[in-house]
């Protein structure tokens, strides 16, 4: 398992290579219970002016119900994906 932090921010994040699939994973943990998973590269939904792919999980899965998405977030700006982390940490509590 990539290192779990709780950053609000790309640059926080620590991302290690994922040798199975290509790219690089980086984990945030919540205090409301949810994380983000982020990847960039390699299989994700990624460009290169858009490198980033968010996924809101909750007790190791998927967010699939929350108001930010019901899937995961592909072709994310430093910037938009930012906004994603911000508004995952700002989920209510489970």
């Amino acid at each position: 398992m990539n290192e779990v932090n709780n950053a609000v921010k790309i640059s926080d994040l620590v991302f290690k290579p994922n040798k199975t699939r290509g790219g690089s994973h980086a984990v945030s943990k919540f205090d409301n219970g949810y994380l983000a998973s982020v990847v960039t590269g390699g299989w994700a939904y990624t460009v290169e002016d858009a490198p980033y792919e968010i996924a809101a999980m909750y007790v190791g899965k998927l967010g699939y119900d929350t108001p930010i998405t019901d899937d995961i977030i592909g072709y994310l700006t430093e910037e938009a994906a930012n906004e994603v982390l911000q508004q995952i940490a700002n989920l209510p509590k489970r």
